[in-house]
């Protein structure tokens, strides 16, 4: 079984912005690095008239997106600390 966590690479160690449940300790892992903004459509099996129909659907979440209270989220680590 696969599981997926995301994470930060800092300082050549990958931290877990959430944390893995049900794992045993020991588990192999592989490690895959995502530049942002950077998202490669047909290694993920999408092509382009697929990402246009994506697109449109997201749109409709662009306000919420661009809102000021979603800042929270541009540093999230940091204000996960403060709570």
């Amino acid at each position: 079984m696969l599981t997926s966590v995301e994470g930060i690479y800092r300082n050549g160690q990958v931290e877990f912005t959430e944390q893995p449940t049900d794992i045993d300790e020991g588990t192999r892992v592989i490690v895959t690095f995502m530049r942002s903004n950077e998202i490669d459509l047909a290694s993920q099996r999408i092509n382009k008239a697929q990402a246009e129909i994506l697109r449109s659907h997201l749109a409709t979440f662009v306000e919420d997106w661009d809102s000021p209270e979603m800042s929270i989220y541009d540093n999230y680590d940091a204000a996960k600390t403060n709570l």
